[in-house]
């Protein structure tokens, strides 16, 4: 595994080294000054997303929903006359391959921005190379606090709600409700694991034992192992879906049954269900978080919306949290856009977002200012009962230093009649 790695570091510093050698050919503009990926009719964003691989599970439904969203926009006129065209390429959750299909996307599609590129360590590798080529890289799909760097990465917006602030508000639910329990860790062995166990750990100071995993290795045998031998009772996940499903079977196998408390990013009850098979069962009182409506929510406006979005522009998929946060980002890009006016520039539109000010299906907050570019702030915790995921308590927020986890009391606005945010 260190030959394996050691060679994607290399092919890591060589893209770096193309990508800014490149910076005079498709960069920050094209030739007359032109806005590369925006014409008068359209304009053109790309991302890399795992469409397969170890991360896939769930992951794949993220983008496709995001384009139905922007059909859904287009087939009224789209935004200032212009349609927006989505190009969705899989990197399936490796690094080097991120690389590879994002210089594609900017130097090849020439891309007015990347949307959404998920993943912490495939999208850590590309933020040298969009800053070199100037290119927007807006709302990135993970918790990573990489993404809230204005004065390094002045073009890099996060989305979700960062993992240190997650695991402060998960944390301070496992000390109010196991006191005096043995708390553990299983997380991603890069910054996903490590910031999530960070703002755990703010709250709870150091846990009883702590594993890690990497996405090549489906086997958490051992890790679980250890936790069980441990003497665990609450076990918090820092985990992709697919290693959610893999640590809660796991764990079943060899008779360990602690509270597990797993991060939003791979809870999704739809997506382990569908993993687990006829062990889904397993999912039963299982604790995590949210910010955005549950797809289970039949009441909801914006999940009203969703689905019609979804029945009439994506083949009526099986809709679960995955399509929620998908048409969200999507929903998110179109008011970035009308709020950037229809004279569409790279700096324009980063200016826009800095100004905030956006209304939509968020829980908490969005923080975006010129001096935070963290995107929302706060979550409301959920748990599993007789099958279905359902929220309960109220939407908290906090920071990811010292400050306190306190109630956030302000409800979201409703979606406006037709769907499409107005231009401001």
């Amino acid at each position: 595994m260190r030959r394996i790695w050691s060679a994607l570091a290399v092919t890591a510093l060589v893209a770096a080294a193309a990508g800014c050698s490149s910076d005079d050919g498709g960069g920050g503009s094209s030739g007359g000054g032109s806005v590369p990926g925006v014409t008068a009719t359209e304009i053109l964003v790309g991302t890399h997303m795992p469409l397969t691989g170890p991360a896939a599970a769930g992951y794949s439904k993220i983008a496709p929903a995001t384009k139905a969203y922007f059909d859904y926009v287009n087939a009224s006129g789209g935004v200032h006359g212009r349609k927006i065209t989505y190009k969705i390429m899989d990197d399936t959750y490796n690094p080097a391959t991120t690389q590879q299909v994002v210089r594609e996307l900017v130097l090849q599609d020439k891309v007015f921005a990347i949307l959404n590129g998920l993943g912490t360590p495939t999208h850590t590798g590309v933020l040298d190379f969009l800053k070199t080529n100037r290119v927007p890289d807006l709302f990135v799909a993970s918790g990573s606090r990489s993404w809230d760097q204005p004065d390094k990465y002045p073009g890099t917006f996060g989305f979700n709600v960062d993992y240190t602030v997650e695991g402060k508000i998960l944390a301070t639910h496992v000390k109010a409700t196991q006191a005096g329990k043995k708390v553990c860790f299983l997380g991603q062995d890069d910054d996903f694991g490590r910031d999530a166990l960070a703002g755990i750990e703010k709250i709870l100071g150091p846990v009883a034992a702590k594993q890690s995993y990497v996405t090549s290795n489906p086997n958490v045998g051992p890790q679980m192992g250890a936790l069980k031998q441990a003497g665990c009772q609450v076990v918090m996940l820092a985990t992709v879906p697919g290693f959610t499903a893999l640590s809660l079977g796991t764990a079943a196998k060899i008779a360990f049954k602690p509270q597990f408390v797993v991060s939003q990013v791979g809870a999704d009850l739809g997506t382990l269900s569908k993993q687990l098979g006829a062990a889904a069962p397993l999912t039963e009182g299982l604790i995590s978080d949210n910010y955005l409506p549950l797809s289970n929510d039949e009441a909801n406006p914006w999940i009203q919306l969703y689905k019609k979005v979804n029945a009439a522009h994506n083949g009526n998929a099986e809709f679960d949290n995955n399509i929620v946060y998908g048409m969200s980002v999507g929903y998110l890009f179109v008011q970035s856009l009308q709020a950037a006016g229809k004279d569409l520039t790279r700096e324009g539109l980063i200016s826009a977002i800095e100004k905030n000010g956006f209304q939509g299906p968020g829980l908490a907050p969005l923080r975006f200012s010129a001096d935070d570019h963290s995107g929302y702030g706060g979550m409301r915790l959920s748990k599993v009962e007789g099958g279905k995921q359902t929220y309960f308590g109220e939407p908290l927020e906090t920071d990811d230093a010292e400050g306190p986890v306190a109630p956030y009391t302000t409800p979201p606005a409703a979606p406006p009649a037709n769907g499409i945010p107005a231009a401001s």
